[in-house]
């Protein structure tokens, strides 16, 4: 039965996070960062209440009086921080409902994750708790109701005995001393709150307790024309205990089991609330299961990438990438969620088990070639895998440049040649001939080009964008990107790099899949490699061919290099006399026995999938075959070697 709510929820939160990533982008989705949300509007709560307290008076008339002056004479400030103070504690506990429902539907609360779901619980009620204690003290009406209904409440356990009840029974009875207490308990619950806050995070990895700007900036704003447009104003006027209150609007958020109070006896509610407490408290280690479960043992995960190595251990149910990062391993990351694709790895032993994510973060290509998400796979057994970006120290993460568009030309009708410029006076990119950047859109996307430029020589960087139907970003490049405007891009990336052998050289090229192999070429004349290079470009059409001049004039420079030009779809009238077919097949024709070379190969996930085994068949050695693999609007380039 669990398992077919926690489906459920699932199906309804990808669908609805996937609107919110086409809308925002992943890395401004609110659903991704529910926790940072929450201890955002913490600080909200906290800071408009401590402007609230220093005009708040204590005592049976004070109280009100100095309520509604706030609200009225200080309405421009005072009134609307009240409105803010009260929207912001609504906000903090749904989101804090949404993302232990979210916790809940993709099951991230068993295993060691048990202490971060109790801790929340144990949050829950204090901020209820917090809430509810602020509600009574305006003195207004809903005042006298949440007051006296709580103590009625708490005065059903035999603790009390009505002890409480008896304060409430005459007006006189209640003073300045329990308006002194309610304002010290609305100060010392919010502390607690925040202990518990802490507490609740100390065994995530680099939990995040900030929401991104972007966030921060519309909630406020949000808050702010929530509390000019419906402002907080008391209710029904001062409180009087010798009349019962009649009518009222109670916050839902805070105030949903008041009307179950008023029409349950107490024991129901009692009971009510006390079990579903420890339902939930009990969820980690329900249902009990006696049988041996591989998934429940720890594990050991072997990570490499960029000629570093790091091994360490992952607990029951944790994910790959928080036990890096626990272990102080610095893995790339973005939204730890699914969504970004950043987390992306190739499995190359063991198995897994791998949560629900969105297929924008990992394509079924990429899926049947071995890859997996890291933030989203719980290994089964000892596992061993490859990233594009590793480091040991635990601080290090991809960095962010800016750059403006110096030069845009078309080198062929879908395929345009874009130049950025770093700022003056910042150092030129230190990449290696093959690697590729991540050009940061305005939501957060990110998309993957090659550098198509030689390194060490200015602090330029060409990119070869082809156009892509319906395409996000190549629709801005060819119909509204000019020169002079400023794109974000991550890097260097990637692996895809000429390796120091003696072998003679091979180079498959599909379409734009030149770029970084022209970036290659061009390096290894520079340093002066005499190894044999012959390069297999393949395109669909000869107008495709958009640097064929340029390669040939590398041919008659160079007496160890050779192009062969491969179209795929010749027509009538363009006159094209070379090589046809699909580019792979070519090069196979021309090297019945591949062993003792090396094969780079880039271009497109269905021209990899075709050629490296018909390369292996042929003779080539596993480690000399090197491919990149593109995957559109995917994350990055897929590399393999």
């Amino acid at each position: 039965m669990i398992e077919k709510i926690q489906s459920l929820l699932q199906w309804i939160f990808l669908r609805v996070e996937n609107l919110f990533n086409r809308a925002f982008g992943d890395r401004i989705n609110p659903y991704y960062h529910l926790g940072a949300i929450t201890f955002f509007l913490f600080w909200v709560v906290a800071g408009s209440g401590l402007y609230l307290y220093v005009f708040f008076e204590t005592g049976i008339t004070d109280a009100y009086a100095s309520v509604v002056n706030i609200s009225e004479k200080q309405w421009w400030l005072g009134g609307i921080l009240r409105s803010v103070h009260r929207y912001a504690s609504d906000a903090m506990v749904l989101t804090m409902g949404l993302h232990m429902l979210r916790y809940f539907a993709f099951n991230r609360y068993r295993g060691f994750r048990w202490f971060s779901w109790i801790t929340g619980i144990v949050l829950i009620v204090m901020v209820y708790a917090s809430g509810i204690n602020g509600y009574m003290l305006p003195w207004d009406k809903l005042a006298q109701y949440v007051t006296v209904t709580s103590f009625e409440w708490l005065d059903w356990l035999p603790i009390f005995d009505g002890a409480l009840m008896r304060n409430f029974l005459y007006s006189d009875h209640v003073g300045g001393r329990l308006f002194t207490l309610l304002s010290f308990m609305h100060i010392g619950l919010p502390l607690i709150v925040l202990m518990i806050m802490w507490v609740h995070v100390q065994r995530v990895p680099k939990a995040r307790t900030t929401p991104p700007r972007p966030i921060v900036w519309g909630l406020l704003a949000s808050l702010l024309v929530l509390s000019v447009a419906v402002p907080v104003h008391s209710q029904g006027g001062i409180s009087d205990l010798s009349q019962a209150v009649a009518s009222i609007e109670l916050d839902w958020f805070l105030l949903p089991l008041f009307p179950l109070i008023s029409q349950w006896p107490m024991g129901w509610v009692w009971a009510l609330l006390v079990g579903l407490g420890l339902l939930a408290a009990l969820q980690p280690w329900l249902p009990l299961k006696l049988r041996r479960n591989p998934a429940k043992e720890v594990h050991q995960v072997v990570v490499h990438g960029q000629g570093v190595r790091a091994q360490f251990r992952v607990r029951p149910g944790e994910t790959i990438l928080d036990a890096g990062l626990g272990a102080g391993v610095g893995l790339d990351y973005e939204c730890r969620n699914g969504a970004c694709g950043r987390c992306i790895c190739m499995v190359e032993q063991g198995t897994y088990e791998h949560r629900s994510y969105q297929l924008s973060a990992l394509s079924d290509e990429q899926k049947a070639r071995g890859m997996a998400l890291m933030c989203c796979a719980i290994p089964r057994e000892d596992m061993a895998i490859g990233v594009e970006l590793l480091s040991t120290d635990p601080g290090h993460r991809v960095k962010e440049h800016s750059a403006s568009v110096a030069k845009m030309a078309r080198l062929s009708p879908d395929v345009m040649h874009v130049v950025l410029r770093l700022p003056v006076g910042e150092p030129a990119l230190d990449f290696a001939a093959g690697q590729y950047i991540n050009i940061v859109l305005a939501n957060g996307e990110r998309r993957a080009y090659s550098f198509a430029n030689r390194p060490g020589v200015s602090n330029d960087i060409e990119l070869h964008i082809r156009h892509m139907p319906n395409g996000r970003f190549t629709t801005q490049v060819f119909e509204s990107m000019k020169e002079g405007d400023f794109l974000r891009f991550e890097g260097p990336l990637g692996s895809f790099t000429l390796r120091d052998g003696h072998g003679p050289i091979l180079f498959v090229a599909g379409a734009t899949g030149f770029a970084p192999i022209k970036s290659i070429v061009e390096d290894a004349f520079a340093r002066g490699v005499q190894r044999s290079m012959r390069l297999y470009w393949g395109v669909r059409h000869p107008q495709d061919l958009y640097m064929l001049d340029l390669c040939e004039q590398w041919q008659r420079e160079h007496d160890n290099f050779s192009v062969v030009p491969v179209v795929s779809e010749p027509a009538e009238g363009d006159g094209w006399q070379g090589r046809t077919g699909l580019v792979h097949e070519a090069m196979l024709a021309d090297f019945p026995d591949l062993s003792g070379h090396e094969v780079y190969l880039c271009g497109s996930v269905r021209m990899v999938e075709s050629a490296v085994p018909a390369f292996i068949d042929q003779g080539l050695s596993e480690g000399a075959c090197f491919s990149d693999a593109f995957v559109p609007a995917a994350g990055a380039p897929v590399v393999t070697s």
